[in-house]
Parts: C-alpha cells; structure tokens; sequence
C-alpha cells in the first residue's frame, strides 16, 4: 500500500491511482509563462477548499497548491468533465464486485444548507422566515453508502425529488477477474435499482407509490395522516447519519457560491471522498 497523508486534505497513493485515469488530458499551451499547477497539487488544493470551508480566492500560497482561482477552475473543468461521477461509479463497482452494496433496500431523505449568496437554487425556506436556503438530497443503499445526491432549492417539496433521485442511481456493474495469461476485468450486468425505497411520510403519495411499483421497487413509505411510531427508523437512521457527513465538510452546510453548479461540485466531490471511505478498508 501506498503512503498516506497525513492531513484530510493530502491525496493518498491508492485515491490518486483511481482519479488520475479520470482527468482530463490539459490541452497545448499557447502562451509562455508559469509552468502548469500539477493536477495532485490542484486537487489538495480543493480539497482544503472543501474542508476547511475557506473562499477560493484566500487560498495561502504558502501551501504549494497553486491561486485559488487555479483550483476553482480546475474544480469546474473537471465536474464539466464528469469526473466526479465516473469516480463514484467506479467506487460503487469495486464495492459490489466485493459483495458490500446491499441492494435490499434504499433510503432518501434532505437537508437543508443556508445560502450566504443565494442562485437559481437557493429558494426561500418555508420552516426559517424565508431566508434563502438550498437542500442536499440523497438516496443510500441500505448501509448508508450514498449512491446518488442532487442539489434544489429550499422551497422544492422532498417529494418532487423521489423519483428524480431514484433514477439518477447509475448502473453499477460487476467487475471479474478472469485469468487468461493476464486478468481481464469483465463488466457484469449493471444494476441501478433497489428491491424497496424507505422514506418519511412527507414523501408517502399513493401517486408516488404507484410510480415506484411501475419502476419494480416496493415503496415502504409511512402513510400520510396515519400516526407516527411506524418503526421504519431503526433502518432510515442510516441516511439520516450520512446525510450528516457531508456536513463535516465546512463548504457545504453554508452555500457560498452563487454558482449552483460550483456548489454542486464540492457535493459531488465530498460524496465520492465518503463513499471511498467504504472502499478504502478493501484496498
């Protein structure tokens, strides 16, 4: 195994070996000047962005990670490149060809982020006197491994997410090793939905139900109106916990990009960074 850093925003051996295929190839360049910031040292660079919460532009250059605008830029041409979500891919392949994707079962669940400057999707929040807030919706396997988020507004019903969130479940396929003179890895049969979806009442339309069925998954959702005590929370705790993580990135409880898209890359970012912490142990 390879060496790892010691701060939470250092990039292990064994994480650069998985994002570095990934990257964009940096195009020629036209003017003479400062050579290129190498991409290891751009990506600690957002990394320390997305931990400590700092803007981009105050990035100390002491740290050798290159301007912040440098990162920033990095960030987008990279979440434009679909990095983010090739990675997420690729660590929920190595996780089911390991047997640790239970796909039992689903949960989703929300929460809110305040906007500092709000955008396209920082709607005014009905529960805190209209100030502007967006929401952090995600959908987990039944151990809490996140397998997609979306980013709306804080005035978007969580129900209008069930279905868009479910759907934005990618294929994960299973990779075998075959021996022929060299391994080759196989793609099995991708799978993207799950035997059931555990939700709160708040998302419990029997329109939303049928739908559900329609896509072969079980709704188990508490019905609306019904009295609470339902017993479902001793396995919706799990989203509720990894809802929670992304927060201890301090970018994102505070949305600080007008950008929605900008916003949207540290999510995605930070949901690949907790998702290889399951990945990590089989390493």
């Amino acid at each position: 195994m390879g060496k790892r850093q010691s701060r939470p925003w250092g990039v292990s051996d064994e994480l650069w070996v998985l994002i570095e295929p990934l990257l964009p190839k940096p195009g020629p360049k036209l003017v003479e000047g400062r050579p290129r910031v190498p991409d290891r040292q751009a990506l600690c660079g957002i990394l320390f962005v997305l931990h400590t919460g700092i803007q981009c532009e105050f990035l100390p250059q002491e740290l050798g990670f290159g301007s912040g605008m440098t990162c920033w830029r990095r960030l987008a041409a990279w979440n434009e490149a679909g990095v983010w979500d090739q990675l997420h891919v690729l660590l929920l392949k190595n996780l089911r060809s390991a047997g640790n994707l239970d796909w039992s079962r689903a949960v989703i669940d929300s929460s809110r982020a305040r906007a500092a400057r709000s955008g396209p999707k920082g709607g005014p929040s009905p529960v805190d006197r209209a100030r502007p807030r967006g929401k952090h919706h995600v959908i987990t396997d039944a151990q809490g491994i996140p397998l997609a988020v979306s980013l709306t507004g804080g005035n978007r019903n969580d129900a209008t997410q069930l279905l868009p969130l479910l759907d934005k479940i990618p294929a994960v396929a299973v990779a075998v090793a075959v021996a022929v003179a060299v391994a080759v890895a196989v793609a099995g049969a991708g799978r993207h939905r799950p035997d059931a979806l555990l939700a709160d009442r708040d998302r419990g339309h029997d329109t939303y139900r049928r739908l559900l069925r329609q896509r072969g998954v079980r709704p188990v959702i508490a019905r609306r109106g019904q009295p609470h005590g339902s017993g479902l929370g001793i396995f919706r705790y799990v989203v509720e916990r990894t809802i929670s993580w992304p927060h201890g990135y301090r970018r994102l409880p505070i949305r600080w990009e007008r950008r929605d898209d900008i916003h949207a890359d540290f999510l995605g970012l930070a949901t690949c960074l907790i998702t290889y912490r399951h990945v990590r142990p089989l390493c």
